[in-house]
């Protein structure tokens, strides 16, 4: 049988995606303006990339965090998602973070806070307000950006786009990534957000939409569909979508890819918590 979460045995052009992200990113880094490769923390994963709006900037931030089962892809794969970002005339910050399994995953949810602390710290000097930080990740990167909106700094987010996520840790532990990883019980108790309580830290903010594409597999939807009710149980705004047609690796092309569906999710994000999506 094949395994669910093995993105490669489901997306027959798999390989296609992961080229194109990369050329694509190529491309943006030439064309916007940008400051690569700022320090975030003391590690020398703990990088970023900021890109800034042609046009000028409306004060909107959005960090993106990239997926890869915390294992695999740079912040290099995915600076096309600033595309979308800067159309909608936000500042788009890239992260990168440490890969297991040299790291836990303590390590790798410890170094996105820090990233999101270092924005909300600096990124007024550049032209940001930190009041104005959306977040946006996919697959693990998903994963990653639910973990930020449960903490002691809730407020610091004004609302969250979360792609093809996994918010339960524990049926990994049985998949491929058994031996790439090796989730001990202790992290997916920890770090799975559904056994996370979003009530006492994070009610009524912030926004959160999640999306899954038509042609995931099905513990991405079940999933999702747990994680929506996780949220609203708690309090918070939560919608959950399926984008027609989309699978594992399209729904992030798409998401840097102005006019499509899930592009504007992302612009509707950026533009505030009323605007139609």
């Amino acid at each position: 049988m094949a395994d669910p979460f093995r993105t490669r045995d489901h997306v027959a052009d798999f390989d296609r995606h992961v080229a194109a992200y990369a050329a694509r990113s190529t491309a943006t880094r030439a064309r916007l303006p940008m400051r690569a490769d700022l320090a975030y923390g003391p590690s020398p994963a703990e990088r970023l990339d900021l890109f800034f709006p042609p046009q000028g900037a409306s004060g909107a931030v959005h960090l993106f965090i990239h997926g890869g089962y915390w294992r695999m892809f740079t912040k290099e794969d995915f600076s096309f998602v600033a595309e979308t970002v800067t159309q909608a005339g936000a500042i788009a910050v890239i992260i990168d973070y440490a890969r297991m399994p040299s790291v836990r995953m303590e390590t790798v949810v410890a170094q996105v806070r820090r990233a999101r602390d270092w924005i909300t710290g600096h990124i007024g000097a550049l032209g940001g307000d930190p009041a104005r930080l959306t977040v946006s990740g996919h697959s693990a990167g998903a994963h990653l950006a639910a973990l930020l909106f449960d903490d002691r700094q809730p407020a610091t987010l004004h609302g969250a786009l979360l792609l093809s996520g996994l918010y339960d840790l524990a049926p990994l532990q049985a998949s491929f990534l058994k031996e790439l990883i090796a989730l001990t019980d202790a992290e997916v108790t920890r770090f799975s957000p559904l056994r996370r309580d979003y009530g006492a830290q994070a009610r009524g903010n912030p926004r959160v939409e999640l999306l899954v594409g038509e042609r995931e597999t099905p513990p991405f939807h079940a999933q999702a569909d747990a994680f929506a009710a996780h949220l609203a149980g708690a309090g918070l705004m939560a919608e959950r979508s399926t984008m027609e047609g989309a699978d594992h690796m399209s729904i992030v092309a798409d998401l840097g890819t102005p006019g499509t569906p899930t592009a504007r999710r992302l612009a509707g994000l950026l533009a505030g918590p009323h605007s139609a999506s």
